[in-house]
Parts: C-alpha cells; sequence; structure tokens
C-alpha cells in the first residue's frame, strides 16, 4: 500500500521561521518534520512513499539523492582515490520513496490526482499532508476503513478548530464536512487518510475549475459525505501540526526534552 505525502504548498504562515526552504523540510531536531511523518508510517511497515512535490520541490529531491549523507556520520577521503566511509548504517534501507512534481500552484486535489498512476494495483492508498505529526494507531485505522468499505477515511482529531470541521452520525459515517471554520466544538480533520481508487473520480473537476484547481478539501470532500462515502476515525491522541513559529517551537521543544510521543521508533 502507497502512502501520498502532500509536500507541494508554501507554508506562508510559518515564513517566520524559513522561507529558504519548503514547509516539510523545516527541521524538528536535526531532521526534517517529513522525515519524521515518514518514520512514523515506516514504524507500521507502510514503506512505499509517494511525495507530491510543488513549491520548492527540488530541495525535497536533494534532500533524498543525498539521504545517506544527511542522515549518518560518515568519513571522506579527498583526493584523485575519492571515497566515503559511513560510520554508521541507517535503518531505512528498504524504504521505496517516488519524488512526484505536481506543479507549483496546484491544489491539494489536483496534486493526489497527479499521482494516480503511481498508485498501480494496489486497491487502497494512504494520504497524509507533510507537516504534522501524531499518534494515530495505524493499523487500527486501516482496519476501520477495510471494515467500512466506503470511499474514504479521515483521522478525526480534536484540536484548536482552525480546521476542517466534521460532523458523524453514531456508526462514523461523516455526514457534514466544513473547510476551517470560525470555531469548533467536535472533531476537525487531522488528515491520515485512508482511501481507495474510487477517490480519483471525486477529483475531477466542477465547473468553472482546471484540474489543477481542486481542493481535496472542500468540494470533493463535501461531496463524499453527501454521498455517505466519508467516515471518521476518532483519534483522542496526540497530534499536531506545524503551521505556524510556535507549532515549530513546540515542536522542538517536545524533541529536546525528549517528550516526542510520535517517536516510537
Amino acid at each position: 500500500m502507497k502512502t501520498v505525502i502532500l509536500c507541494g504548498g508554501q507554508g506562508t504562515r510559518i515564513r517566520d521561521v524559513s522561507d529558504q526552504i519548503p514547509k516539510p523540510l523545516v527541521p524538528v531536531g536535526p531532521l526534517p518534520i517529513l522525515w519524521h511523518i515518514m518514520r512514523y508510517y515506516a514504524h507500521f511497515d507502510h514503506k512505499d512513499f509517494v511525495l507530491c512535490l510543488g513549491y520548492k520541490g527540488k530541495l525535497i529531491k536533494d534532500f533524498f539523492l543525498n539521504y545517506d549523507t544527511e542522515v549518518s556520520d560518515f568519513t571522506i577521503q579527498l583526493g584523485a582515490k575519492k571515497s566515503v566511509e559511513f560510520l554508521r548504517s541507517h535503518g531505512q534501507v528498504d524504504w521505496r520513496v517516488t519524488l512526484a512534481e505536481t506543479g507549483q500552484s496546484t491544489m491539494t486535489g489536483g496534486r493526489i490526482a497527479r499521482i494516480e498512476p503511481y498508485i498501480g494495483d494496489d486497491e487502497l492508498f494512504m494520504v497524509t499532508y507533510g507537516d504534522g505529526v501524531g499518534t494515530i494507531d495505524l493499523k487500527a485505522l486501516e482496519a476501520f476503513h477495510r471494515g467500512h468499505g466506503k470511499v474514504l477515511t479521515v483521522t478525526g482529531v480534536r484540536p484548536p478548530g482552525r480546521f476542517g470541521e466534521l460532523e458523524a452520525n453514531a456508526e462514523g459515517q461523516v455526514t457534514e464536512f466544513n473547510e476551517k471554520p470560525q470555531s469548533s466544538g467536535g472533531r476537525i480533520s487531522g488528515g491520515f487518510f485512508v482511501a481507495d481508487k474510487r477517490l480519483f473520480q471525486y477529483l475531477k473537476p466542477i465547473e468553472g475549475q482546471t484540474a489543477d484547481d481542486v481542493v481535496f478539501e472542500t468540494h470533493p470532500m463535501r461531496q463524499l459525505a453527501k454521498d455517505g462515502q466519508l467516515m471518521v476515525y476518532p483519534h483522542d491522541g496526540f497530534w499536531q501540526p506545524m503551521d505556524t513559529a510556535r507549532d515549530y517551537n513546540y515542536l522542538n521543544g517536545l524533541y529536546q526534552r525528549s517528550e516526542a510521543p510520535w517517536m516510537v521508533w
């Protein structure tokens, strides 16, 4: 099963931390938050990734092209007989990472639509954002999705009300989806989606849109909810996006104090 990670946004709200790198490369400790997300998925044996690149995507490509030197200590012998000796190995030798250019200004739905060929024959795939970590039980999330047979499962969390609010019935079927409400008394979208391939039918542009204009979190998710094809997996544990400098400081503080709950490896 592929894990699709949306890595193309510009991260305008965190520019006060850095505007030289894309948000997925903003570090938590010595390594990018993207690495933390991927390492968390890999802990649950999800090691086949598709990264949807956009803003400064070349820097993400460079990170993976130079991955061994980014995450390992090494000794380099200079001169005519140049060589590199890595002094410690890392555990990511079985990761498979597809880096897909999905456009500089493409919206989230358009980015997912563009990587449809990379899903291959898999009936299910996971989707998440490249700027948030949590302690979601990915095995339970997958089992929940397989059990209900709907098109899409979204993880519902309870952070401050500035994301997409979910209303669901007692069985967990989403009845209403509102993107970024002014206030929230219920669960909101925390990402960490599981989808089947029928999702791509919902990512087609509506009248007045181009394919790149499709925002996953607006018309597609609302239509899924209307069709009874959107389910919420409730998560009451840790979840934290990196949207602002305050979030950056909070996540790095957890890391520095060895209190990062997502670091289960």
